[in-house]
């Protein structure tokens, strides 16, 4: 019987308590269920006020781990300077109590259905290609605008932690849709720069 995502996060607590986290930490403690439990932490801040600076690293590493499940991979690495960035205990601890508070209502709808689809490797690995899309779209400095991949790789990544297949199928549309969003976006915004530079 595996551990919920919440019960993931209050072990990282737990934690806390003794010493300061890395993603390292995390990464070893939860083992393959880490690739999503390290991506949804690092995603929370965009939806909170985050700290100058911080969304770009954050963005790259959720993008680089989201192409190792795209690439099959099981054991998730991330480079040493971002693996053993020590996170101070506050930040770390807020980030976690908001990221377990807000996974709350995915979890109650969440559990194992279309078993086929959730365990399969090609849904790992188009997890991780919608993901890493979704992390580019929340790099790119277009403002009010975060919360959308934000909430699509959310619904995925619980999604995979509870082999839900019908919730994966949700997060993929909800990647369709974030995606037709920013290309709207896009497409105006390249109209503006064109009027401008008339």
């Amino acid at each position: 019987m595996h551990l919920r995502f919440s019960q993931d996060i209050e072990a990282l607590l737990k934690q806390l308590a003794d010493k300061p986290l890395t993603l390292a930490d995390i990464l070893e403690e939860t083992l393959e269920r880490g690739f999503s439990l390290v991506i949804g932490l690092l995603v929370l801040p965009f939806l909170l006020p985050t700290l100058p600076g911080l969304p770009g690293p954050l963005g790259f590493a959720c993008f680089l781990l989201a192409v190792q499940m795209a690439a099959g991979r099981r054991k998730p690495w991330l480079p040493r300077a971002i693996a053993h960035l020590q996170f101070p205990n506050w930040l770390a601890s807020n980030l976690l109590k908001n990221l377990k508070q807000l996974m709350g209502f995915l979890e109650k709808i969440a559990k194992p259905r279309l078993s086929r689809l959730a365990e399969s490797s090609h849904a790992w690995q188009l997890n991780g290609i919608c993901i890493a899309w979704l992390a580019i779209l929340l790099i790119l400095p277009i403002p009010f605008t975060n919360f959308m991949p934000t909430i699509a790789i959310l619904v995925l990544v619980v999604a995979t932690l509870e082999a839900d297949g019908w919730l994966m199928c949700f997060g993929y549309g909800l990647t369709i849709a974030v995606s037709g969003v920013f290309g709207v976006l896009l497409w105006q915004a390249g109209g503006l720069i064109q009027n401008f530079l008339r």
